[in-house]
């Protein structure tokens, strides 16, 4: 999982969404003017109303907003008073609300329902936004301001405004506002090209996900699917035109967790390789141009900021500070993970030729098959076997919610009045213990053509006190939805995600923060983990699994056979997991370690994978990396360039966290109040380390505890 940054600005993302505060006066038309983005709801809460708001309203909106947004710069930068906290930096904070709250909207749109006319907005909207962080960015006079009084108050200063002051002013010298003019100048064009590859790569890599669906003539060529996974694959081809009766749609990750059970060798294959070539040009589609050009850019970025790469520039803003930091904490996982790694491959190789005969090969495409087969025999269970219990709705509802409501006192009302941008999304309200409303949650978790592949979390407005706004947190999945009539049931896999994506939700509904800026989820990446990947741990505690794990049909929770091979099940062939994981994270860093000079040509960029991969010891055609250079959405076209190793970073935490929680108590209210009051609450209103030692009691972190958690 990952979240979504709704707005994906080139280094200035927290401040470019501190929208602004302005006149209407500003706006030309009174179609503008009704707009029913620029106006202030009159939903509860604030929620947007998607029931007014027209595809053609978001262009103007935000082309309205950015006005505003420049006026409420140019009257900072005019005031002739000496610049103080409240006149300069928290006027500053202010003067985005309008931009924030259309922004916020549209770009929710642009991940989860990209129809035609999002996508022609997004053309003409990116680049004017762009310009726009900029024009503050580089703004000489208001940064000036800014330094002053960094210089003068920051150490009279207490508390979120100390901060606040802190922030703003890091995020500007990150920015380049220090730069000489020729390098600012200079800045100003690398984000502006950025804005428009990524935006292309936006374009391109769902056009080639959905293209990369594999055909299938016949149900005798599903062999080994359920019935209710056929019925998906006939479904999934009438949704794209029928071209044959059924079609298999390829997910964002390399493996694809239906080639568990195909029994055709053949159309495995046909899958693996629809879905690692799905925009290497070796179809219709090649990313690699966009690639290997971002790479190059963001290379110059950081040589102009100093660093000598990318990967020491984004990595100087988080815990783990520098590259060399990265890869000690990288090295010692692969050193402990591949003897693991190799002997997994081993044994099902072996397993396979028990079948196949004892010259079979196992390939990539048979992996996922006969490791299911071989856990089938081990603990005699399949995913076929317990998906009846993992109804979408119970796990939400008694299994996600009641962890919730146990750990943090939390209730949860549906909201059928609140208008969603989609039929398929719900909406609730979430009612803390002393019967206040904490926030809105919507969901939207069923695949469409018009959402991009994974899963995440961002937010149609976060929480400030000083904004007097509650937060509207949303969760994205891309879970299959059931044919009319029939129950959407979940691998155990998605499960976890639910859980996932909800931790990273929770962030944001029990934010207590004074300051937008630094509420939620506005802390450093790998942190922002942590709260998601604890949030797993709550799916297999007994008295939660018990009560979300039952039959869609009957309601009798999971028998405790089936649920104790289940359970001891879920580590199986766990190797495989993370080596995926540091595949991927390595071949990010990899493409970030990189001068100008030594960017690879297009041409090349696969190649450079391989041979990266090949010198770090992660060079293994039976475990590719999660997600290929030339797929790798969290790098390419999100916030995760050189930030991909957090995922295990802030796995280590949230062991740890989850083993604080089984000491005192897990679903103890006395311990999820602790951590709410102390991590989940907080923002970025302190030291991350801090928030971490104040709830553990742990002066670091203790990875000892990660290869143990996943089995190994």
């Amino acid at each position: 999982m990952k979240i979504v940054r709704t707005f994906l600005t080139l280094g200035l993302a927290s401040v470019m969404l501190q929208s602004p505060i302005a006149s209407l006066d500003v706006m030309a038309s009174d179609d503008v003017a009704s707009n029913p983005l620029l106006q202030p709801s009159s939903l509860p809460y604030g929620a947007p109303d998607f029931s007014k708001i027209k595809p053609t309203d978001y262009l103007p909106a935000i082309e309205a907003a950015i006005k505003m947004q420049r006026e409420a710069i140019n009257q900072i930068v005019a005031n002739k008073k000496k610049p103080t906290f409240e006149n300069t930096i928290l006027a500053y904070e202010q003067s985005g609300v309008v931009l924030d709250r259309v922004t916020n909207i549209f770009y929710g749109l642009v991940s989860a329902d990209k129809t035609p006319e999002i996508a022609e907005t997004q053309k003409k909207v990116t680049p004017m936004l762009t310009e726009l962080g900029n024009e503050i960015t580089f703004n000489k006079a208001l940064f000036q301001r800014i330094k002053t009084v960094y210089d003068k108050q920051y150490k009279k200063l207490k508390g979120e405004d100390k901060k606040l002051l802190e922030e703003t002013y890091k995020d500007f010298v990150r920015s380049g506002a220090l730069l000489s003019d020729e390098k600012m100048n200079r800045m100003k064009e690398i984000n502006l090209r950025i804005a428009e590859l990524q935006q292309q790569w936006g374009d391109l890599l769902p056009s080639a996900t959905n293209n990369s669906v594999v055909w299938v003539n016949s149900k005798e060529e599903l062999a080994g699917l359920s019935e209710a996974d056929i019925a998906q694959c006939k479904k999934d081809a009438e949704s794209r035109g029928s071209k044959t009766p059924y079609c298999i749609v390829i997910i964002n990750t390399t493996q694809q967790p239906i080639l568990a059970s195909l029994d055709n060798r053949q159309l495995r294959k046909r899958v693996y390789e629809a879905s690692i070539h799905r925009s290497d040009g070796t179809r219709s589609f090649n990313t690699f141009p966009i690639v290997v050009e971002i790479a190059r850019l963001r290379a110059e970025k950081a040589q102009l900021m100093g660093h000598p790469n990318y990967a020491s520039f984004s990595l100087d803003n988080t815990m783990a500070k520098t590259p060399d930091n990265v890869y000690a904490f990288l090295r010692q996982l692969i050193g402990e993970y591949t003897p693991k790694a190799d002997a997994e491959t081993k044994a099902i190789e072996e397993f396979a030729r028990k079948t196949e005969g004892a010259d079979f090969t196992l390939q990539p495409y048979d992996r996922f098959y006969y490791s299911a087969k071989m856990k089938n025999a081990t603990f005699n269970i399949s995913d076929d076997e317990v998906k009846p219990y993992f109804n979408v709705d119970s796990v939400l509802i008694n299994g996600v919610f009641y962890a919730a409501n146990r750990a943090y006192g939390l209730s949860f009302k549906e909201r059928s009045d609140i208008p969603t941008y989609h039929p398929d999304m719900k909406v609730y309200e979430v009612i803390d213990k002393d019967g206040s409303t904490l926030a809105l949650f919507y969901h939207d978790y069923f695949r469409r053509p018009t959402k991009r592949g994974g899963a995440w979390m961002s937010s149609f407005a976060k929480q400030s006190r000083e904004r007097q706004q509650i937060p509207l947190i949303y969760n994205v999945c891309n879970n299959a939805k059931a044919p009319e009539g029939q129950p959407s049931l979940l691998t155990w896999d998605e499960v976890t995600t639910l859980f996932h994506e909800f931790g990273h939700a929770l962030h944001g509904i029990l934010s207590n923060c004074h300051y937008n800026a630094l509420s939620g989820t506005a802390v450093a990446r790998d942190f922002v983990e942590l709260p998601s990947q604890f949030n797993e741990s709550f799916a297999t505690i007994p008295e939660v699994f018990d009560h979300f794990a039952r039959h869609y049909q009957t309601g009798a929770p999971m028998p405790a056979d089936l649920k104790e091979r289940m359970l001891k099940s879920i580590n199986f062939h766990s190797a495989y997991a993370l080596g995926e994981n540091l595949a991927a994270t390595c071949a990010d860093l990899a493409w970030h370690m990189l001068s100008v000079d030594e960017i690879p040509t297009a041409d090349k960029a696969a190649d450079f994978e391989t041979k990266s991969l090949q010198q770090i010891g992660l060079l293994n055609p039976q475990i590719p990396p999660r997600y290929g250079t030339s797929y790798f959405n969290h790098v390419w076209g999100g916030g995760y360039a050189a930030g991909y190793y957090s995922y295990l970073w802030t796995e280590v935490l949230a062991v740890n966290v989850a083993e604080v929680f089984a000491k005192r108590g897990a679903l103890k209210p006395e311990t999820g109040m602790d951590f709410r009051n102390k991590v989940l609450s907080r923002g970025n209103t302190g030291d991350l380390m801090q928030m971490f030692s104040d709830f553990t009691g742990m002066k670091s972190p203790d990875a000892s505890g990660l290869l143990r958690a996943r089995g190994m």
